[in-house]
């Protein structure tokens, strides 16, 4: 496959995981939008983040709706490659995310020191807030894994990074059975699991929470022509959730408004990562390819 040009025919393309059904309308409403206000807009689909990290990097999609994870692996191969990525816009629902250790409210315990010897559940492998981001906060607190506690790991669908959610659910199931002492999951999700019935009134209790954090954004590499960029940013900024016509399309993607994007929140999953070596083969043999 051939990398695209800078304006592939004058459309922007992006690159987008399917992680759920909804994927499809969201990403053929966007486009629709995009191009009813002039700007010519398609979008790939990919089954995993890595495939479409290296995807962005070999300059076959322009931009790319990235996990946080996904963010991490692009900005260092890119660095690495002497080039330039951006997070350039994200959901105001990305923005300050916590992650929850919960425990059975009768499993006696009662602080993370009491963590010690026991199993902890967590979502998939490369999770942020179900796995990566909650064990570097445990480690900062002492506990090391593999030494000081086990963990249990509900690996569904790998390569999707977390996003679906399936994993987390899975985790507090095994906790709520005694198949585990505690379970990580996202704050947002402990309180939809609560509403949804899968974690029972007064069943369980938060142990400890991470700081804030990030989730997605939307990236671009540089080499991308600057004036579709700004255009579709602008146009993102530029939604009202008081517009009937684009508000289904930000309920489903789970905003209220589309805000400028950061990379101070990514500061925990660079640490989980570094210290956890999670990304670094990745890393490598995309950098290696793309030389």
């Amino acid at each position: 496959m051939m990398p695209l040009s800078p304006t592939n025919d004058g459309e922007l393309i992006l690159g987008a995981v399917a992680y759920d059904q909804k994927v499809v309308p969201i990403w053929d409403g966007f486009q629709q939008y995009f191009r009813t206000r002039g700007l010519p807009f398609d979008y790939v689909l990919f089954s995993n983040y890595e495939r479409q990290v290296e995807a962005h990097l070999r300059g076959h999609v322009h931009v790319a709706w990235n996990s946080p994870l996904a963010w991490l692996q692009t900005e260092r191969i890119a660095a690495r490659l002497g080039r330039r990525a951006e997070a350039i816009v994200m959901r105001d629902s990305d923005c300050d995310l916590r992650s929850v250790i919960l425990v059975r409210a009768d499993g006696g315990i009662n602080a993370v020191a009491d963590l010690r010897g026991r199993i902890v559940a967590v979502g998939a492998r490369d999770s942020p807030q179900a796995t990566l981001i909650p064990l570097k906060h445990l480690a900062d607190q002492g506990l090391v894994l593999d030494q000081d506690f086990e963990i249990r790991v509900f690996d569904v669908l790998v390569g999707k990074h977390g996003d679906h959610i399936g994993g987390e659910r899975d985790a507090v199931r095994a906790l709520l059975r005694g198949e585990a002492d505690a379970a990580c999951i996202l704050d947002a999700n402990h309180l939809a699991f609560a509403r949804e019935g899968t974690i029972p009134s007064s069943s369980t209790r938060i142990l400890t929470q991470t700081p804030g954090y990030d989730h997605c954004n939307f990236t671009v590499i540089d080499g991308v022509e600057p004036e579709k960029v700004t255009r579709f940013r602008d146009l993102l900024l530029a939604m009202s959730y008081g517009d009937a016509e684009v508000r289904p399309l930000l309920d489903l993607e789970g905003l209220k408004q589309w805000v400028p994007g950061r990379v101070t929140g990514y500061t925990q999953l660079s640490a989980a990562i570094d210290r956890f070596g999670t990304i670094d083969a990745f890393v490598s043999s995309v950098e290696a390819q793309c030389r």
